[in-house]
């Protein structure tokens, strides 16, 4: 009784929500009346992967770094300046540049491709933790990057431990790194009471950290082909799907497309219902490339036989308004 009660709870709150969207769609309406309620959300699943929703729903949202759902935080590294300026989303849901500090990157340009070249890697990395307790050459603080990432590794580089961190307390240093950023001993601290990592994104460039790098119509493509890749996953179109990945592709594991076509292809034929949703989505133009962008979102999937409630990244092209992934994980 209670699972037929939530069960017409839910066809009510759904009808209710595609009555207050489309209310002037005659052909959902029309839909509706001779197909009933069940078909409702497939249709749903069909408006979110057009441009035409993407185009309107980012009219008055800030997108001049990417468009992001989960970050409050934007940690922008400019290489040739030698700077680190940090964005702070404001009560308007707009990025303000709050801070500016002065930073030492790798002794060498360009970026890092293995370990020990003395680069400062090009790319997009998460804040992973916080260290207090490190030695005295690196300050008070440090803070430790996600470097290498998952289209790092794609790409073949090597290295780790690339940090934010402050400056020597009782030795002297060069006025470059091995790698790192560093910034002075009052700003790690002050950056420290500003940011809460968890919801701070690190963009790294060898000049200025582009803004309208990617505009809203192209921002939109990308989220349109993302829900488009979602409707086909959702409803075991599976040529539709594997369309979606580049000749080239290789996931995070080092599994080819080949191989990755004979595993999802043997899931397909299952033809299982699923239940698979996206959220606090982030879509990032890469820098440093040509219409690659990295896509952030937590996943919530659920069919018969496999479940899965995580965070998931891909790396994609955009080409011809067709969005191929590259990597994923």
């Amino acid at each position: 009784m209670h699972n037929n009660i939530k069960k017409v709870f839910f066809s009510i709150i759904l009808l209710s929500f595609a009555s207050l969207l489309f209310a002037t769609d005659v052909n959902l309406l029309t839909h509706y009346r001779n197909h009933g309620i069940k078909n409702i959300q497939k249709e749903l699943d069909k408006k979110l992967a057009q441009k035409a929703y993407w185009k309107e729903y980012l009219q008055n949202i800030d997108t001049r770094f990417g468009y992001f759902e989960s970050y409050d935080n934007i940690l922008a590294c400019d290489k040739s300046k030698s700077q680190l300026c940090v964005y702070k989303r404001d009560a308007n849901n707009s990025y303000q540049l709050k801070r500016e500090y002065s930073a030492y990157t790798g002794k060498l340009k360009g970026d890092k491709e293995k370990e020990g070249d003395l680069r400062t890697p090009i790319g997009i990395y998460n804040i992973v933790k916080k260290i207090t307790k490190v030695d005295s050459f690196y300050g008070p603080m440090a803070f430790v990057t996600s470097y290498p990432n998952v289209f790092d590794k794609y790409r073949g580089k090597t290295g780790q431990g690339i940090w934010i961190h402050g400056l020597p307390i009782n030795q002297k240093r060069d006025e470059f790194t091995k790698g790192c950023i560093a910034i002075n001993n009052k700003s790690i601290e002050c950056l420290d009471k500003n940011i809460d990592i968890s919801k701070t994104i690190l963009i790294i460039d060898e000049d200025v950290v582009k803004k309208d790098n990617a505009n809203k119509a192209v921002l939109a493509k990308v989220l349109a082909s993302l829900f488009a890749w979602r409707y086909s996953w959702i409803y075991n179109d599976i040529d539709k799907y594997l369309s979606f990945y580049a000749p080239k592709f290789k996931r995070f594991d080092g599994m080819s497309l080949a191989q990755f076509k004979k595993y999802k292809t043997r899931i397909f034929n299952k033809q299982e219902k699923k239940s698979i949703i996206f959220k606090d989505i982030n879509v990032i133009p890469y820098p440093d490339t040509q219409n690659i962008f990295k896509i952030a979102f937590k996943e919530k999937y659920k069919s018969k036989s496999f479940s899965f409630n995580g965070n998931k990244v891909l790396i994609v092209k955009l080409t011809d308004d067709k969005l191929n992934i590259i990597t994923e994980r």
